[in-house]
């Protein structure tokens, strides 16, 4: 791939020194010598009818590397070279029929080759240009984007900020938790929004974007004693319009163990997971709190945050459940997204 790259770039360069033309003309005068030398020390060896056997390389090689002007101009040396050595009457420039006919053979050949190599050194140049100025475009696109995705996410937070300010004048307590939980995920949805999408088009991995999620839930809890640990046992693209439902689902499950879960304690566990499931993925968060309370039922649960994260996974076309952890200690929920997606690119 590099070599394709180089060799590319080495004919996007060409012609060598075009605002230098001397050094096209010395280099077309320099083949055009090396050219007849060859050919003189050829002599007679070769069969009668190939005078220009060693000058059409030098003409090529001229126009190739130097331009359309020094092939030219080895066009026109070679051409008088040959018919003056190497068309009879030799070492003259007396006209004949046959040696006209050299001479327009020769004339007709070379400027087809030198034109040839001007208008595909021309293209080349034109399609050099062009690459550049794409690239100038993408790079501003990508910047444009990013500076895009993080006003979005700013404006998102700050919204957030509000909400909590807002909290202050009010007096009923139910009020202020609602205000809470509302400033707390637009915080959340502003730092996914951030990440979420890639400005060159790609895709989220999953366990990557879970993964990300869940440190900045933690790091937000200000619980520094939570021991985090995440485990990928399978990875797959998230496509953008599941990323957002997916991170606030997650978000609610880790959010309950770190409150509920541990309470007012600061240290904890915190294992997430992220496996194949029959229908798709399956995120796993799994904490060694004090569990669930006697007689849980999810599906009955009071909690707004539990709701959210039932209606969301619904969404997904999976479910959200949770569940007494191993010998009753801590919980396990587990996101199950009941949709096929495809395998991620290789790298």
């Amino acid at each position: 791939m590099n070599s394709k790259k180089g060799l590319r770039g080495l004919v996007g360069r060409l012609p060598i020194a075009r605002n230098r033309p001397w050094i096209g003309y010395g280099a077309a005068l320099a083949l055009t010598l090396v050219a007849w030398f060859v050919r003189y020390e050829i002599g007679n060896d070769l069969p009668p009818g190939f005078p220009y056997v060693t000058f059409f390389p030098a003409v090529i090689f001229a126009a190739f590397f130097f331009g359309a002007r020094a092939g030219s101009l080895a066009a026109v040396l070679c051409g008088l070279l040959a018919w003056y050595f190497f068309i009879a009457p030799f070492e003259s420039f007396a006209l004949s029929f046959n040696s006209t006919v050299a001479l327009a053979f020769y004339a007709f050949i070379v400027t087809v080759d030198i034109s040839l190599i001007h208008w595909m050194q021309s293209a080349n140049g034109a399609l050099d240009e062009e690459r550049r100025h794409s690239l100038a475009l993408k790079e501003n696109t990508e910047v444009l984007f990013s500076e895009l995705q993080h006003r979005v996410g700013n404006n998102l937070q700050m919204v957030g900020s509000l909400i909590a300010l807002q909290k202050n004048r009010l007096t009923d307590e139910s009020a202020r938790d609602a205000l809470d939980e509302a400033s707390r995920r637009l915080g959340l949805v502003g730092r996914i929004q951030r990440q979420l999408y890639d400005p060159k088009g790609a895709q989220v991995s999953l366990a990557a974007y879970i993964d990300q999620i869940c440190r900045d839930v933690i790091a937000a809890s200000g619980r520094e004693g939570i021991d985090y640990e995440f485990t990928a046992q399978a990875d797959t693209v998230l496509p953008p319009d599941k990323a957002i439902p997916t991170a606030l689902v997650v978000a609610e499950a880790l959010s309950n163990a770190i409150e509920h879960g541990f309470g007012s304690a600061d240290a904890g566990q915190v294992v997430v997971t992220v496996a194949p499931h029959e229908h798709g993925m399956e995120v796993i968060i799994g904490d060694n709190g004090k569990g669930l309370p006697t007689g849980f039922d999810l599906a009955k649960s009071e909690s707004l945050g539990l709701k959210i994260a039932r209606t969301l996974a619904q969404s997904l076309g999976g479910e959200f459940a949770m569940d007494a952890g191993p010998v009753g200690q801590g919980t396990i929920a587990r996101l199950q997204i009941a949709t096929e997606f495809p395998a991620p690119p290789e790298t």
